[in-house]
C-alpha cells in the first residue's frame, strides 16, 4: 500500500531526526574536553576538531605541554570577553610556538559557531595570522568578531560590508583583507559558566605592562587537563 504525502513526511521527518541525533551523540563523544582549575573556580571546554582541526590540535598540544598552568587571565572586559593563557602571575610572556593557521571561515563554514557568549576563541594581533597560545571567553555575543564569508565569484558580483556595498572586487582582495578574518570559534564551555562570570565581574585596574582591564587580584589558571 503507497504511503500518503501527510505519512511519508512524518517518517521522513522521524528519521531526519534520528540522523541529526545520532550525529550530534557522535560528535559529543569524539568532541575532546578541558578543565581548567583556576583561583576562580572550575571550568570546562569542549572543543570541535570536526570544524577547526588545527586550532585544536595547537590548543591541545599546549595544554598537554602544561603551557596555561600558572598563567592568569590578563584581560578582562565584561559584556566583550575574558582573556588569558599567555603570562604568568609576574607579567612576564610565556615562549610560544610558532602561529597556527586562521580558520574562521572554514569552522564557520562546517558549521562551526560564532563568537557568542560562552564561546571559546583564539586571540591574536591585528595580522590573522599570529594566534598561537592566548585564547578568549566571549562572555557577550560578540558578532563583529565572526569571521566573514566571502561570495562565490571572481570577481565578486557583490559585496556587503559594514554599510557598504562592493561590486565586480577581486576575490582574492576580500579573501586576504584582514578586517574579514575575524577570530576563529573552536570550542564552548560547557560546565562552569558561572565561574567564567565571576571572571568577568572582578575589578580590574593596571598591572604589569598593561594600562587597563587587569584583575586587581589575580585569577590564575591553576592547571588545565585534558579530560576526554
Amino acid at each position: 500500500m503507497l504511503l500518503t504525502n501527510k505519512l511519508a513526511k512524518a517518517l521522513l521527518c522521524i528519521a531526519s531526526t534520528a540522523i541529526f541525533s545520532a550525529a550530534n551523540i557522535a560528535q559529543a563523544e569524539t568532541a575532546p574536553q578541558v578543565r581548567f582549575a583556576t583561583s576562580a573556580g572550575d571550568f570546562v571546554v569542549e572543543l570541535y576538531p570536526d570544524k577547526a582541526p588545527k586550532t585544536v590540535a595547537n590548543f591541545l598540544q599546549y595544554v598537554k605541554d602544561k603551557h596555561f598552568d600558572g598563567t592568569i587571565f590578563h584581560r578582562v572586559i565584561p559584556n566583550f570577553m575574558i582573556q588569558g593563557g599567555g603570562f604568568d602571575a609576574k607579567y612576564a610572556e610565556k615562549p610560544t610556538r610558532p602561529p597556527v593557521e586562521h580558520e574562521g571561515r572554514q569552522a564557520l563554514e562546517k558549521g562551526g559557531p560564532r563568537n557568542v557568549t560562552g564561546t571559546l576563541a583564539m586571540a591574536r594581533t591585528n595580522d590573522p595570522q599570529s594566534a598561537t597560545a592566548q585564547f578568549f571567553i566571549n562572555v557577550h555575543d560578540n558578532a563583529f568578531l565572526d569571521p566573514v564569508i566571502i561570495p562565490p565569484g571572481d570577481p565578486v558580483p557583490k559585496f556587503e560590508y559594514q554599510g557598504h556595498v562592493y561590486e565586480n572586487t577581486p576575490r582574492a582582495k576580500l579573501v586576504n583583507a584582514p578586517q574579514l578574518f575575524g577570530y576563529t570559534v573552536f570550542g564552548k564551555v560547557i560546565s562552569g559558566m558561572a565561574v567564567v562570570e565571576k571572571i568577568k565581574s572582578v575589578p580590574t585596574g593596571s598591572g604589569g605592562p598593561f594600562q587597563t582591564d587587569v584583575p586587581k587580584t589575580p585569577i590564575l589558571i591553576n592547571s588545565a587537563t585534558l579530560v576526554k
